[in-house]
């Protein structure tokens, strides 16, 4: 496979890439030329221990020793636009070449999980879990995607281009990349980053799921129409919906996007309609397909609810596959089954969106109701339950004092509106950040049932805990044991048929507990919560938040889910994805089958063959237990290190990222001016670790670990580990890449800063110290060399990307230097951002 990669991408790169030479722009031709002696200079400087200032001041001096400041300066600018263009075409030719460095048919496909479980005699076991297993994928609103809309479509065709060679359009296509900005010049809207993500949808998921389920039920022998379980792939959707910490999402918004959600999908009904007319032109089948468009056509150009739900539908294209059974001999029956298996899937909803919001801002609702109803809001946490259950009416909108308040009781409110336009499952869920207690459940479940009339046996809602830190997570079994056990939420699971979901936040754990006993404590966190959900008779469907950095939880999502084992509930397979990980993973046809079924057979393969190596024994667990608890000490002394925020504030690059136009959130949870660790994002957190190149959330805490147990003589029992259980090696396998994406030689000029030498020589020796011990721990000479495509493909992007990151530290080094700032500095490093993220794909 790496011989077909070398070919296919890192040859293909070479050649493509002497193309921007003859670009007709103003001074491409000198950038182009310069950018390889730039680059060797970065290789050739750090290798000395030369500082970013010196690199690029020597680069300066021997190749354009006459220039003025400001012609350095726009030539500067100029190599960061000419690496971002490297960039996307690197990524165009990976992309091109995705189903030849990837094994499409092989290992976690459908095709090798029916011949596998046809070779086991264990077809029927299968087919009895896929009645009611789903994976159900969730795009965020999180903005990592650094590429504007008409980037995206550039690179679609460039991709499509490279993959036959069409040297002539590509030629074209660098062209207009190279004419093309990079940069958003507004921030974008809610509703606009909504749009972005609904193409995916138009133009992928709805036609890589449909593909995916009849090639799987054709293979299983079963019949598509009639198959009771169509959302065995489903894609959940937060933008317009996530409130949390966005104060720019508003009640009309998320309507808005509930809208624009089905009118698309309705042009995708609309075309898929008026191709099968082409085919079904037989009597008495002619005329109920024509039925069915022109309803699709007056709900589309009209506003017309011809039907009041997805089953009005269904019934007129049952019965025109009756008429042509029956009278037709079945002809082009196939093509009836899968549009009408489409519309089992995708309903009227596309995607089913969700509600978010902190637990913080429905306590201060609930004070402001309180308020206004002349009560006070105190007491333990018993006598608030008590209150809140017993309150029998919410005050009038008009009655509020604060506007956000009003807009929280809005947006609940929106779920009837929805429901009625896109059915139930086009919004069924209330995600609740930052949940703390059983009382952040039922504030939000009393005001669903106020807001919308309902009584708690029929409430069309599923409230969900979002539990992120690491007291969170081992306090989340009491709370819902607390929820089990009230009678009126009780009755509440059993109209939700008898389903809790339930969200854990790797963002936010890894933040607050370091990369070792985040995935740690969620793993013991979920097998605490099956076994007390399966005590009370209820189905626990487990939500991940993941994104797509392995310090957001992201990483091999699909050796994570095979290495769950049996005491972690295994209904459902839940996660979200943002930026460069959906593009990446899942903005091709291609890369979205194959990361799709390769999330399906995991789950379901944890099922079908449960080993010893998903499953952990009580040695096992106990070592683990060991280093996550050694890691999070290291961690937190890490994290309590006088200068662990001033480093973030004043060294990484973490308020660039509120100046970026690629998101509508802001940086920051609290309003406050200065910077508070509880207030940060994941996402800038995460981030400026990766732009400084340093990836901290990603290791630190396993080397330290890891030297802890082995002078306590449990070397050997870790590599046991290592080789025989799949979640441990999973967990180094993904901080490998981590660890991968550093470079610590950019940012070695701070161990002489007074201020900031001694923290970054700790970062240092950590980063060596987990380098060193996992590759003891794995038998390997360098890391990742059991994955020599994934290797390969870090080293080409990080080659790439150096020049970029020289010229940001350049500008970090010489603000710190000098005391201040400058606007041109300030640009250098917002503008190498764009760059270095894009090339890492899921750096953030």
């Amino acid at each position: 496979m790496q011989q077909i990669y070398d070919t296919q991408v890192a040859k293909r790169f070479t050649i493509y890439n002497s193309l921007f030479l003859d670009l007709p722009f103003d001074d491409i031709y000198v950038t182009g030329t310069l950018l390889p002696f730039l680059g060797k200079a970065c290789e050739k400087g750090y290798q000395e221990g030369k500082s970013p200032v010196e690199i690029i001041q020597g680069f300066f001096e021997e190749m354009m020793p006459n220039e003025s400041e400001q012609r350095k300066n726009d030539f500067l600018f100029q190599m960061i636009q000419y690496v971002e263009r490297q960039v996307v075409l690197f990524d165009s030719i990976e992309d091109a070449a995705y189903d030849k460095i990837n094994d499409i048919n092989g290992k976690g496909s459908v095709k090798a999980l029916i011949s596998r479980v046809e070779t086991d005699k264990k077809k029927k076991e299968l087919i009895e879990k896929l009645k009611t297993f789903s994976v159900r994928l969730t795009l965020t609103a999180h903005p990592t995607q650094f590429y504007p809309g008409n980037v995206l479509g550039i690179i679609t065709d460039l991709e499509q281009a490279i993959r036959t060679d069409d040297l002539e359009n590509i030629n074209l296509l660098l062209q207009q990349l190279g004419k093309t900005g990079f940069i958003n010049r507004e921030k974008p809207t809610p509703f606009d980053e909504a749009v972005s993500l609904i193409w995916y949808l138009e133009n992928v998921f709805y036609h890589s799921i449909p593909d995916i389920i009849v090639r799987l039920l054709k293979g299983l022998g079963e019949p598509i129409h009639t198959w009771e379980n169509p959302g065995i792939l489903k894609v959940g959707f937060w933008p317009g919906g996530d409130r949390d910490g966005n104060p720019f999402v508003t009640h009309d918004i998320t309507v808005q996007v509930a809208d624009r959600l089905k009118k698309w999908l309705m042009r995708c009904y609309y075309r898929d309609l008026r191709k099968l007319k082409k085919r079904l032109t037989f009597k008495h089948v002619e005329e109920l397909i024509t039925k069915a468009e022109r309803g699709i056509y007056f709900t589309l150009f009209e506003n017309k609810n011809v039907y009041e739900s997805k089953e009005d539908l269904l019934a007129i294209l049952l019965e025109a596959r009756e008429v042509l059974v029956n009278e037709h001999e079945g002809l082009f029956l196939d093509l009836l089954d899968q549009f009408i298996l489409k519309v089992r899937i995708f309903g009227f909803h596309f995607a089913h969106m969700d509600l978010r919001q902190d637990s913080r801002k429905h306590d201060a609702l609930w004070e402001e109701i309180f308020s206004i109803q002349g009560k006070e809001f105190t007491g333990t946490e018993d006598e608030l339950i008590s209150k809140v259950m017993k309150t029998r009416g919410i005050p009038a909108l008009d009655d509020f004092q604060e506007p956000f308040h009003k807009e929280m009781l809005q947006s609940l409110a929106t779920v009837r509106t929805i429901q009625a336009q896109n059915g139930e499952d086009g919004l069924h869920r209330y995600i609740i950040s930052n949940s703390q207690s059983a009382l952040h459940v039922l504030e939000v479940f009393q005001l669903a049932r106020l807001t919308l009339g309902a009584k708690a046996d029929n409430l069309p809602l599923d409230i969900v805990p979002l539990f992120e830190t690491i007291d969170d997570l081992a306090m989340a079994p009491k709370i819902m044991d607390k929820l089990y056990k009230l009678p009126e939420y009780a009755a509440h699971l059993k109209s939700r048929g008898m389903k809790q979901n339930i969200m854990l936040g790797f963002s936010d754990g890894t933040k607050d507990g370091g990369y070792l006993k985040a995935n740690w404590s969620i793993l013991v966190a979920k097998e605490e919560l099956s076994e007390i959900s399966r005590k009370h008779g209820i189905k626990v469907v487990f939500f991940d938040g993941r994104g797509g950095p392995v310090a957001r939880g992201g990483g091999n999502l699909h050796n994570f889910y095979a290495s769950l084992g049996q005491k972690v509930e295994n209904s459902e397979i839940q996660v979200t994805i943002q930026g460069q990980t959906i593009s990446s993973n899942y903005g091709k046809q291609v890369s979205c089958t194959y990361n799709l079924e390769q999330l399906l057979s995991a789950g379901l393969e944890n099922h079908l063959y449960p080993d010893a190596e998903k499953n952990l024994n009580k040695e096992q667990r106990k070592l683990i237990q060991e280093l996550a608890d050694s890691g999070y000490e290291a961690y937190k002394k890490l994290k309590n290190h006088p200068k662990f925020v001033p480093y973030l504030e004043h060294v990484a690059p973490l308020k660039y990222f509120g100046m970026t136009n690629i998101g509508s959130r802001p940086l920051k949870r609290g309003k406050g001016a200065g910077l508070k660790f509880e207030d940060l994002r994941a996402i800038p957190f995460v981030g400026s670790w990766a732009q400084m190149k340093q990836n901290i959330p990603g290791f630190f805490g396993v080397g330290a670990a890891i030297e802890e147990l082995e002078a306590k003589g449990k070397i050997k029992d870790i590599q046991d580990l290592y080789q025989e259980s799949l979640f441990f090696r999973t967990l180094l396998s993904n901080s490998m890449q981590s660890l991968n994406k550093c470079y610590y030689p950019a940012t070695a000029y701070l161990k002489k800063n007074k201020e900031y030498g001694e923290f970054w020589e700790i970062l240092f020796e950590e980063f060596n110290r987990s380098v060193e011990k996992i590759k003891e721990i794995s038998s390997m000479s360098e890391l990742l060399e059991d994955s020599p495509v994934t290797k390969k493909s870090i080293e080409i992007r990080e080659k790439i990307v150096l020049p970029l990151i020289t010229i940001q530290q350049y500008a970090i080094q010489t603000i710190l230097d000098s005391g201040g700032s400058s606007e041109v500095l300030d640009k250098l490093i917002l503008r190498a951002m764009f760059g270095i993220i894009n090339a890492t794909r899921n750096a953030a």
